[in-house]
């Protein structure tokens, strides 16, 4: 069960992976705007180096912590800049929240979003408001732990999930940037979906379609 946990959030990443490949001009535009212009690049580097080294052979990942380990460091190893640092605590903490957990059901879903979520709030300093991911990633985490007490699995517990995400992103138009390099842009910022809110959307919508297939097959 717990390897067959650990291929699920393989086949995660690289769902990632091809949906911020997919978005990664887009995101970078809409960087451009309050930032540097390089969301899009940097969260695309990091997520092609997290699945090059998920797929390397021998690596002993059998559980779900060791998979978000892993990605927590291959992430910082090869994003660095802002985005680097705060992924990989993002992963670790998702980690935590997932060690002995052998189904990736809503329960567990809803833990790996609350450690995510967390991760990215204590590394980056920020809270709901400040025009970051977080906008994002904590209604996200809310709609799930509501959704779990409403009993709801599968496409139904995600599409809460992502609804909440979207709001949330939509919602960081009216907000001025307060952390990072955004914050540079002051009142500039107005009007602007802050690209890291836009990123956790597509990574979201990635999560919720990887982990509502049709479970992978053992090898041979």
């Amino acid at each position: 069960m717990a390897e067959s946990a650990a291929r699920r959030l393989v086949m995660m990443f690289e769902r990632i992976s091809e949906a911020i490949d997919a978005s990664q001009d887009r995101l970078s535009e809409l960087d451009g705007i309050i930032g540097d212009a390089d969301h899009g690049i940097t969260m695309a580097l990091g997520f092609h180096s997290v699945c090059a080294e998920l797929g390397r052979p021998g690596l002993g990942l059998s559980t779900a912590s060791t998979v978000l380990d892993k990605a927590a460091t291959t992430f910082l190893e090869a994003a660095g800049a802002s985005t680097g640092p705060l992924y990989a605590s993002a992963f670790r903490r998702a980690s935590e929240k997932l060690a002995g957990v052998e189904r990736l059901d809503a329960a567990a879903a809803t833990a790996m979003l609350q450690g995510i979520a967390a991760g990215i709030g204590e590394r980056g300093k920020a809270q709901r408001g400040d025009k970051t991911m977080l906008d994002a990633w904590i209604p996200a985490t809310e709609a799930g732990i509501r959704a779990v007490d409403r009993g709801l699995e599968g496409q139904a517990y995600w599409q809460q999930v992502i609804a909440a995400a979207e709001l949330g992103a939509n919602a960081t138009r009216s907000m001025v940037a307060m952390k990072g390099r955004a914050a540079r842009a002051g009142q500039r910022s107005l009007g602007h979906i802050d690209p890291g809110a836009a990123s956790t959307v597509i990574i979201l919508r990635a999560m919720a379609e990887a982990l509502t297939e049709d479970a992978p097959a053992d090898p041979t």
